[in-house]
Parts: structure tokens; C-alpha cells; sequence
């Protein structure tokens, strides 16, 4: 039994404490009293403070026949998906399962095929993962049409601008550990993109009006459902309390609201005068319901990742607007099961990129899935000045850390979003102060974001590998911590593609057209090479630039000049290493401008980048 993260506590505690067995929510919660802010009274805090222990009992297995699913050969993958099996051959399959466990006071019912071509078969009793494990043995030796059996493990959600709020939330902007949101938006805010949230649903609010496209309900089981009903269009949160402890735990708790805090990070309205703003404010959040009371099941989470990527999930709708971008703030104790890897694999060869929470429980995230699984981007957690969150997990499995929070001495430490002032059932729209690695799961989610906005064509790999590589060091001791301090501004710099200059380009009436965000790479020649760029400035935007050379030793000038010839005044020209300067459109209309390089020596061959953004 692993330890809980107990945090300290501020006054008039609002929630009881939740603790949840086996796969959990990657949340560490804060409770206490509300904090203030700006015209917003009276903030709730999540009451659930949720920590990893051992695996939670279930009461399904994944059986996989030998002829129910093909092989197909997509982006240099061997995939595996579903095939049709003739229903009375699945009937006498079932018939001969129920044999070999009738003599342990077992049954078992065929649920469903999922869309690697698995079935899900439900026992008729709850039992600890290990005996579901023996038993899932016993049938793959006594059973020569099977060719692999899992457990179906239970997880749960791991917890722990002129918005008015936008003060409060530090790990946008906060010169140590925050993402430097800032001044990546000036590139790229996430239009065109669609981030999966894999949660618990998501409620209305006021900071999602209008962003958010369809998703669905993936939870099959009626009394993990809370809503009445089992798969369906409907992925709004009913809450994940059903007012009764979960299995092994004495605690009454209230709802998490876990997905709705969730995507507020990921992609809350900008510039509304309301709340708080998410990290690609123009993405569109489509929300996926895995995740209700007690958590969820392995099975339901895979056929989402198919579903949410553009797949084929048996008896599912198609997606009408798949995601690039798929953030899972879940997980638990366990290996990566062979059904969630080829899930994830399928969602990887369509284009997707899938972001997973390293979960909270201060253990090496290779004993954790699905964030141990094979091709996703693992998120740890840093504190507010960028050192690790004293619960978050660790590795060499570990892409790179995050803003998760981490309360010491004030809420302001933790993390502020989206959230319902709902106890059990909704209330009314709020926002709440959370930590964990659940919360810096979304902010990387909403970094993809910005990086497929910036270069649509970007594949997964490049994502991750530029996510990696424009990470920043930790300002803080991070150990096990992956490539570093995610870097937005950095990230999305480096992903955006590349344009070569076009000669000639030595006069006016030659000189490149570039629209921000831009990034130039030329070569002058010779001593009297020059090279011009036009930008046309729109009213009351703000051009920003840096020009640097690309070899050491070499260096380039460069002169801002208005359409008369005129120099224009920007600050920060007139060095021969790398030049970062800006120049203000202070009018009403929209100004032509021509950026002139130049050698800085007398030399040949002058390699150099310019990199604009407004």
C-alpha cells in the first residue's frame, strides 16, 4: 500500500478527502477555504485527493479470439482491428468460457467487441485483479481459439488576457516555472486543432462557450455511468459520486468534476472578461467520457483513443472531427496492457498525439499505465518555482514535466480552472484551485495544440521530439524529471516550419512577402548581398522579431524601413550576433515595412534566421 499525499490544509474544509483504490485519477486536491479573485467570490476547491495503491478489483476480462480481428499496414505500422465474428461461433466460444469457471461459482456475459477486435466479458462478481488474472490464465490455456486474455483494470482520474483570473494562473506566465504562454501565443493560440479530453465528462460552463465540438460516452456499465444510460452521445458530466464509498474505501465523497477542470486548461475562452483562459484558447475541446463512479475500465478508455483519433469502434458513431491532440489525466498501478498499446498505436499512425499524466503517487512511472505505454508523451509535475511536486511520479519513462502545482504555504501554489460548485450532483459554474499530475497533462496537451495550429503537417514523432528538445532546464531540482520544464514559446518556435528565401530579392520590388508568424533562412553570398522582406502590419499589432546567424562567427544587420525609404524606429536593431527588436503600429490602417539584411563583415557565405511573429 503505497503512501497517501496528505496536504496541508487551510481553514473550513469545504470536501471530505477522497481516497481511491487501484487506477486513479492523476489529481492530488486541495481542500479548504476559498480563496478570492477578481469578480469571481467565492472559489471552490476539489475535494478529492486521490493517490495510486494497489491494483482495484474488477469484474471484466478482454478475451481476444484468433479470427476476430485482421492485420492492416497503415504510416508504417502494423495495426490490428476489429473483425466480424459469426455470432452463433461467439456463442459457443461464451458457452465453453462459462465450462471452465462454473466450477468456481462463476459466470461470465459477452458485453461487446472493441475496435482492436477484442471481446469484453463481465464476471458476475467483483474480484481482486489478481484472481482476475488467474482466472484470465486458466482460460488462455484451456481455450485453442484464444490468442490473448487481459485484465480489464479498473482506473480512475489521477487528482491531487482581460480574464479576471488570468493573474492567478501562474504556470502560463510565471517567469520560473510557468510555460512562457505568452509569448507563444503571439505565433499560435490552437485554431484548427481538437484536443480529446479522456475524463469524466465535461459540464457547461461559461468559459466553454463555443468551444467545444461533439464527443461521447464510452461508459458501458450503467452503475459506473451515473446518467442512466450507457454509451451515447451525451458526454457531460452527471458527477462521479453516486453518494455511496467506493469498494475499500469508508469515505463518503462528492464529485470531482475532474474533466471540466481538466479542460479549462487545456483550451478555457480567452478574452471573454470571465475567468480564467486555457493554454490553446482557440483549440476546440472535444470532451470523452471514460471515467464515472469508481473510475473506469481499461476496455472503455482504449475503444475512446481509437474513437477520439478517427477510428472504428463496433457500434460507435463516427467522429466527425477527430483530435490530433488526446489528453488522459488517468491511470493506475499495472504494465500497459496489450489492448490500450494497440489503441494508442492506432491513434499514433492516424496523426494523434496522446499526452498521459505520470500519476501522483511518488513511484517510477514504469509501474503505471498508460503512461508507461510505448509512444505517448508522459507528463510529471513541477511546483510553482519549477522544482518536482513532492507527489508526483518519475523515471526514465518520463517525457518532460509540467506546471502541476504543489501546496506549501498557499493555494496560489497550485493549479486554477474550470470547475462546478456541484457537491454530488451539478451546481452552478466555478472555479477551483487543484493539483497534480492531472493538471500538467493539460497544459502539455495544450502545447501540442499550439504546435499542430503553428505546422499542421507535424507528424506525432516530430511533436514529441521537439517537445523534448525545446524543453527548457529545470529552475529547480527535478530528478527523473524527463527532458525538462515544458517550454511553449520554445516548442512551438521550433516546430513551425521553415521558408527559404527567394532570389532575387535585393530590391523593393522583389522583396519576399512574409505573414506572421514567419520564419525566414537565407544566405548572403557576398559582401554586397542584400536581402528584403515585406510585412504588412496590421493597426494596432505589434511586429516582433530576431534576427540570428546560423554559423558561428558570422553576422547580419538589420535595418527597418517604411515605404518612403524612411528608417522606421524599432527598438533593439543594430547588432551583428542575434537581434531581437519590435516595432509598434501605433495607426489606424495597416503599414507596409521592409526588413533589410545585410552582411555584418566583409566575408561571403553569411548563413541566418529570421523569425517573426506579431
Amino acid at each position: 500500500m503505497s503512501s497517501w499525499n496528505q496536504m496541508r490544509r487551510p481553514s473550513q474544509p469545504q470536501h471530505a478527502s477522497r481516497r481511491l483504490p487501484g487506477l486513479a485519477l492523476a489529481l492530488c486536491a486541495i481542500a479548504g477555504a476559498a480563496a478570492q479573485a477578481a469578480s469571481a467570490g467565492e472559489l471552490p476547491f476539489a475535494g478529492h485527493q486521490a493517490a495510486v495503491s494497489s491494483a482495484a478489483p474488477t469484474d471484466r476480462l478482454i478475451v481476444r479470439y484468433r479470427d476476430a480481428s485482421e492485420l492492416e499496414q497503415r504510416a508504417g505500422r502494423t495495426l490490428r482491428l476489429a473483425k466480424a465474428v459469426d455470432t452463433s461461433v461467439l456463442q459457443q466460444r461464451s458457452a465453453q468460457l462459462n465450462q471452465l469457471v462454473q466450477g468456481q461459482g462463476l459466470k461470465l456475459r459477452l458485453l461487446r467487441q472493441t475496435g482492436t477486435g477484442a471481446h469484453i466479458y463481465k464476471l458476475n462478481k467483483t474480484l481482486p485483479t489478481a484472481e482476475v488474472a488467474r482466472i484470465a490464465g486458466q482460460l488462455m490455456a484451456n481455450h485453442p481459439a484464444i490468442e490473448l486474455v487481459e485484465v480489464d483494470r479498473k482506473v480512475f482520474p489521477f487528482s491531487s488576457p482581460n480574464d479576471p483570473l488570468y493573474a492567478k494562473q501562474w504556470g502560463l506566465s510565471a517567469e520560473a516555472g510557468g510555460i512562457r504562454a505568452e509569448a507563444a501565443w503571439a505565433r499560435a493560440t490552437g485554431t484548427g486543432v481538437v484536443v480529446a479530453v479522456l475524463d469524466s465528462g465535461i459540464r457547461p460552463h461559461v468559459d466553454f462557450e463555443g468551444q467545444t465540438v461533439p464527443g461521447y460516452d464510452f461508459i458501458n456499465d450503467l452503475t459506473v455511468a451515473n446518467d442512466g444510460d450507457g454509451r451515447d452521445a451525451d458526454a457531460s458530466d452527471p458527477g462521479d459520486s453516486n453518494g455511496r464509498p467506493c469498494p475499500g474505501d469508508d469515505i463518503l465523497f462528492g464529485s470531482s468534476w475532474h474533466g471540466t477542470h481538466v479542460s479549462g486548461i487545456v483550451a478555457a475562452k480567452a478574452n471573454n472578461a470571465t475567468g480564467v483562459v486555457g493554454a490553446a484558447f482557440n483549440a476546440k475541446i472535444q470532451p470523452v467520457r471514460v471515467l464515472g463512479v469508481c473510475g473506469g475500465y481499461t476496455s472503455d478508455i482504449a475503444d475512446a483513443v481509437i474513437w477520439a483519433s478517427g477510428g472504428t469502434v463496433p457500434s460507435v458513431p463516427a467522429n466527425a472531427t477527430p483530435a490530433k491532440v488526446l489528453n488522459l489525466s488517468l491511470g493506475g498501478y499495472g504494465t500497459c496492457e496489450t489492448q490500450m498499446q494497440e489503441a494508442l498505436d492506432q491513434a499514433k499512425a492516424r496523426g494523434s498525439v496522446v499526452v498521459i499524466a505520470a500519476g501522483n503517487d511518488t513511484v517510477d512511472v514504469s509501474r503505471i499505465t498508460p503512461a508507461s505505454c510505448n509512444g505517448v508523451v508522459a507528463v510529471a509535475a513541477t511546483g510553482r518555482y519549477g522544482a518536482r511536486a513532492s507527489y508526483t511520479n518519475y523515471g526514465s519513462l518520463i517525457t518532460l514535466a509540467a506546471p502541476g502545482g504543489d501546496f506549501v504555504n498557499s493555494l496560489d501554489e497550485t493549479i486554477l480552472s474550470t470547475y462546478n460548485d456541484g457537491y454530488v450532483t451539478p451546481g452552478a459554474d466555478s472555479y477551483a484551485f487543484r493539483q497534480g499530475t492531472s493538471m500538467a497533462t493539460p497544459f502539455v496537451s495544450g502545447v501540442a495544440a499550439l504546435m499542430f495550429s503553428a505546422n499542421p503537417k507535424a507528424t506525432p514523432d516530430q511533436i514529441i521530439a521537439t517537445l523534448k528538445s525545446s524543453a527548457r532546464p529545470f529552475p529547480d531540482t527535478c530528478d527523473q524529471c524527463g527532458a525538462g520544464l515544458l517550454d511553449a514559446q520554445a516548442a512551438v518556435q521550433q516546430i513551425a516550419p521553415w521558408m527559404n528565401e527567394v532570389e532575387p530579392n535585393g530590391t523593393r520590388a522583389k522583396a519576399n512577402a512574409v505573414t506572421a508568424p514567419g520564419q525566414m533562412r537565407g544566405v548572403l553570398a557576398k559582401a554586397t548581398d542584400r536581402d528584403i522582406f515585406r510585412v504588412d502590419l496590421p493597426p494596432g499589432k505589434t511586429l516582433t522579431g530576431r534576427l540570428a546567424p546560423l554559423t558561428a562567427g558570422s553576422g547580419a544587420t538589420l535595418q527597418v524601413q517604411d515605404t518612403v525609404g524612411e528608417m522606421a524606429s524599432a527598438n533593439g536593431l543594430g547588432q551583428t550576433a542575434a537581434t531581437d527588436f519590435t516595432y509598434h503600429n501605433n495607426g489606424t490602417s495597416t503599414k507596409t515595412l521592409y526588413l533589410f539584411v545585410q552582411t555584418a563583415r566583409i566575408e561571403v557565405n553569411t548563413p541566418y534566421s529570421l523569425d517573426l511573429s506579431w
